[in-house]
């Protein structure tokens, strides 16, 4: 979708959390606001992309010690908020989980209700937008 001058265009960085050793392979979806969605949100002032990437997955899942290993694609949809309207361009990572017995916690302040680890195939089919399905995709074409 081409870029529209009248939106206030926002920068985001996200990740497609993995656990490596899943076969299938698993990701981690959470539910907010009521949809399945990857882990995401928007970079602060003096953050890089990759910081704000991780930065955000750790705080909306509740995960710890993360890192990016690779690049996977960009992202970009409009929407419209409390009258506004926003183009938000998302910068997408892969993330290997690796942490053991550590639970993960829905980050509820951002609306997020449910974390779910999910096989890669059932995952492109219960998110909700098909950004994301493109974001699984990538992921799929370089990580699996």
């Amino acid at each position: 979708m081409p870029k529209s001058k009248d939106k206030i265009e926002l920068t985001a960085g996200g990740g497609v959390v993995y656990k490596e050793n899943s076969f299938p392979r698993k990701v981690l979806l959470m539910k907010r606001n009521g949809f399945w969605d990857l882990p995401k949100g928007k970079i602060e002032k003096g953050e890089s992309i990759e910081e704000c990437a991780v930065r955000e997955v750790e705080e909306e899942v509740g995960a710890r010690n993360l890192s990016i290993e690779q690049f996977l694609c960009d992202t970009y949809h409009e929407f419209e908020a409390k009258g506004k309207k926003f183009g938000k361009t998302t910068t997408w990572y892969s993330m290997k989980f690796n942490q053991t017995g550590a639970a993960l916690e829905p980050q509820g302040e951002e609306g997020i209700t449910e974390l779910k680890w999910v096989e890669l195939q059932k995952a492109k089919i219960i998110v909700e937008f098909k950004n994301l399905v493109d974001v699984l995709t990538e992921f799929e074409k370089q990580i699996v």
